[in-house]
């Protein structure tokens, strides 16, 4: 049994929770709650933002916690957007509808609960006593067995010295705005060949299934049951949850393998196949087992492998490629005639959060969203949401230039090893990292987009980008001198697909708007510049004194698990900054979840600290010793810290892995 202490940091204080303050509430007709009004119940509050693929993981964790506790949790949604569009109200009550959200939500616009709580990244979480006390805050996602731990800890207590009081679910429903005969919340958009019937087929997210439209884009015909689930079978019987994207096998492999269209089964995370060819659709598991993979690392069986978030899909170089949004990666599916036979492989990203170019198995990327392959197969196009970027995937032998891997501006470090991927490369044509966005035209190396979510590849080789947050249809033409971005639409409800229909003059673009609930057909425009916007995500930053600060990472594993240093270390810290002048001493990665950094800069100084962690405990057998073969846990969180110099500042900074 490891000895080994979860932090050497000083002991914390008994908390008060600070109060609850935002523009409006979400989910209680209007009302607005304070702790007071949940005192005598524990309150869990969950900050997060719609646009975070990480937050949408604890959303489904949290939804056995929430049945299970019902009496005696509150759990409460805090909206800290990253974005501006995020923090349009319209748009808030809509993400609540979307995913399904089911408990009351503060709209923390100018994220003033954000900074009451400390909270240094999305998602967090916060567990209040029914004193109103705080007694854990937890960084990432992966919590939600230690919280039924915990509580199956305290409320006990609380009962026998009576300061628990039980009551009932708090949330009233926010009206649904999407007809029921129509899409509610589509994400893509896929144009079917005659031999599969014609029309359109599109992932009817909001419903949990597919649907096919005809040529007025009027729901002709559906394939799943309509449910949230994991069910292979027919049209009827058939079940998704949050299908993404689409992707049209070439004729011999569809022949080969028995399946017609590739879906991304987003919160399944798996990928499905579909038979539509015949009298009836055919649903099928291709990779993936319902479980979210939850470790850096992966590849095998495909049918054995977890994953994590498929996005989108795409036939290319030979094999099918997955955006696995999850785990800010590409993977790839090489199928065979029987699907039990399937292997899945990493084939670019660590899995480290950020934008670096350069060889696949070294590059990061940040909730890989839509594939696009060129017409010649040479490149794939990928949309890197989180970074407002569009990048792409080419064999080396293709990449122009120096073939050395870049200086990064905005990432942080990797902590895990890389993968074996070789003869891939990742280059960048639009974007520069994590912290920054706009609605820029001109030149790609100055345009900027606000979280895109869609793309697709016109008739001349250009690629029309579906600009998600700026609600803009976007080109971007390689063939131009340094790469030309224009304007082909604006004024969208959330445009996340692009599909072409047609050929020649005749061309138009099918978008897909979510928010809309619809899918719209667009002329084909060479494009308009239009007016320049930019800029950066902005969170509250962290005041710091220069010079010597002492980083403390803090970690209590859950009860009845333990560190386990048999094999060494049991935790890793990764700390970095932008700009990298910024940390003068504490760089790199050490086995310690304490560090001394020491920071350069005069007062006002600002950047950006990037700090990486983990931590492994396993399930604790007889007599507390850690079994041979025990299940082992893998607590993990990213940090990107925006930070001012200040000379009456901390020499402290706390970063709570899972403190309690």
């Amino acid at each position: 049994m490891s000895t080994r202490p979860a932090s050497t940091s000083p002991r914390t204080p008994r908390t008060r929770a600070p109060e609850l303050v935002g523009r409006r509430w979400v989910g209680t007709d209007g009302r607005a709650l304070r702790l007071a009004d949940l005192r005598g119940r524990f309150v869990l509050l969950d900050f997060w933002t719609s646009c975070c693929v990480n937050c949408l993981h604890v959303l489904d964790e949290l939804r056995e916690l929430e049945e299970r506790w019902a009496a005696e949790l509150v759990v409460v949604g805090v909206h800290s957007p990253k974005f501006p569009h995020e923090a349009e109200p319209d748009v808030l009550d809509d993400a609540v509808r979307r995913y399904g959200v089911h408990h009351p939500v503060l709209d923390d616009a100018d994220m003033t609960t954000w900074r009451a709580f400390a909270a240094r990244a999305w998602p967090t979480l916060v567990l209040v006593d029914p004193t109103g006390y705080v007694v854990a805050s937890l960084s990432g996602e992966g919590h939600a067995d230690g919280l039924d731990r915990l509580l199956g800890e305290l409320v006990p207590d609380h009962d026998e010295r009576g300061t628990l009081v039980r009551g009932e679910r708090l949330f009233a429903p926010l009206a649904e705005e999407a007809s029921t005969d129509g899409l509610r919340f589509p994400s893509s958009a896929l144009v079917l060949p005659e031999r599969l019937g014609g029309g359109v087929l599109v992932t009817d997210t909001g419903h949990h299934r597919l649907a096919v439209l005809d040529e007025d884009l009027r729901v002709v015909r559906t394939v799943g049951e309509g449910v949230r689930g994991l069910a292979d079978g027919d049209a009827g019987s058939a079940r998704f949850a949050e299908p993404q994207g689409l992707c049209l096998l070439p004729e011999d492999v569809a022949a080969r393998l028995g399946v017609d269209v590739v879906v991304a089964d987003s919160a399944n995370h798996a990928v499905r196949g579909v038979r539509l060819t015949g009298d009836d659709a055919e649903v099928v598991t291709l990779a993936g087992t319902g479980r979210q993979l939850r470790r850096r690392e992966g590849g095998g069986p495909a049918l054995a492998q977890d994953l994590s978030t498929p996005w989108d899909v795409a036939w290319w170089d030979d094999q099918l490629v997955v955006a696995m949004a999850g785990l800010h990666q590409l993977w790839a599916l090489a199928p065979a005639a029987d699907p039990r036979e399937g292997v899945v492989r990493v084939v670019a990203g660590t899995s480290a959060e950020g934008l670096r170019d350069g060889d696949a198995e070294l590059a990061w990327f940040a909730q890989t969203s839509r594939l696009a392959p060129s017409a010649d197969g040479e490149v794939l196009w990928v949309v890197d949401s989180e970074t407002s970027a569009l990048r792409r995937l080419v064999r080396a032998s293709e990449a122009a230039g120096d073939q050395s891997v870049p200086v990064v501006t905005d990432a942080r470090l990797a902590n895990a090893a890389p993968v074996a991927a070789p003869g891939y490369r990742v280059e960048t044509v639009v974007g520069s990292g994590l912290f920054d966005f706009g609605d820029r035209d001109g030149d790609a190396g100055g345009a900027l987009l606000q979280h895109p979510l869609g793309a697709a590849v016109l008739p001349d080789g250009s690629v029309a980008v579906a600009d998600t947050y700026n609600g803009a249809l976007r080109r971007y033409d390689p063939a131009a001198a340094d790469g030309a971005v224009t304007t082909l639409a604006a004024d969208l409800a959330e445009p996340t697909g692009v599909a072409v229909v047609g050929e020649g003059e005749d061309a138009q673009l099918l978008v897909v708007e979510s928010r809309a609930h619809r899918v719209l057909r667009l002329p084909l425009s060479a494009g308009r510049a239009v007016g320049s916007a930019a800029g950066r995500v902005e969170r509250p930053p962290t005041p710091l004194a220069p010079g010597a600060v002492d980083l403390h990472v803090r970690f209590a594993p859950p009860s009845g698990q333990h560190l386990d240093d048999r094999y060494g270390s049991p935790v890793r810290v990764v700390v970095s900054a932008t700009p990298a002048e910024l940390l003068a001493e504490g760089e790199g990665a050490d086995q310690q979840l304490e560090r001394r950094l020491v920071l350069r800069g005069e007062p006002g100084t600002r950047g950006v600290l990037h700090v990486s962690a983990q931590a492994a405990a396993c399930d604790a057998g007889e007599g507390g010793e850690v079994p041979e073969h025990a299940a082992c846990h893998l607590y993990q969180q990213d940090w990107g810290i925006p930070v001012v110099l200040d000379g009456d500042a901390p020499t402290e900074l706390v970063l709570d892995l899972r403190g309690v």
